[in-house]
């Protein structure tokens, strides 16, 4: 008897096809942080929005003496609680509120990991994002077969080193795809 349950996406990138048009995921390229039988959550790592880093750190009465830091991008993470921030960083740390995605990802959604990075002392690997894509029960997997998403292992160069705008080609490279190549409809065999 085969076993029902999906093999977790978690730690994985989800790269949009070209068929995918909708925004914000046109041209996404997500990181699935939690992927189990009641469904997915994923942050979009290559969606800017209209915030730095310094902004959110502000809003939230912090100051920011790297100005580096404060002009780091905030990203779109998903259509999903907007107002809500998540920090995906590597390593892992004693934050109050992080979620261990694997031996190698971490997502923090308390202030103590912003107190930390203001002051130099967060995570030396991270990224900031305002939202979520969330999938229902079964969606992603779905979205799978109607051949939406491509799947690669996550990867810090891509993530971490990668101008936003090449993350998506950059991110099927790891595949072994040029996205531009590919059509722009879904099709089965």
């Amino acid at each position: 008897m085969r076993d029902k349950t999906p093999q977790s996406l978690a730690g994985q990138f989800l790269i949009a096809m070209p068929s995918l048009a909708e925004p914000p995921f046109s041209r996404g390229v997500a990181f699935v942080c939690q992927h189990d039988e009641d469904g997915a959550v994923g942050l979009l790592v290559n969606q800017l929005s209209e915030y730095r880093f310094g902004d959110v750190l502000a809003q939230m009465k912090l100051g920011c003496a790297d100005p580096e830091l404060a002009d780091a991008p905030v990203l779109i993470g998903g259509p999903v609680q907007q107002e809500r921030g998540f920090v995906l960083h590597r390593e892992h740390g004693h934050w109050e509120s992080s979620y261990r995605i694997n031996t190698d990802w971490s997502v923090t959604t308390s202030r103590d990991i912003l107190v930390a990075m203001a002051a130099g002392e967060g995570p030396r690997l991270a990224l900031m994002a305002l939202g979520y894509a969330g999938w229902s029960a079964g969606q992603l997997e779905q979205e799978l077969i109607d051949n939406t998403w491509l799947t690669v292992e996550a990867n810090e160069r891509v993530m971490f080193h990668t101008p936003l705008e090449e993350r998506w080609s950059a991110a099927a490279g790891l595949v072994g795809v040029d996205p531009l190549q590919l059509p722009g409809y879904a099709g089965h065999a």
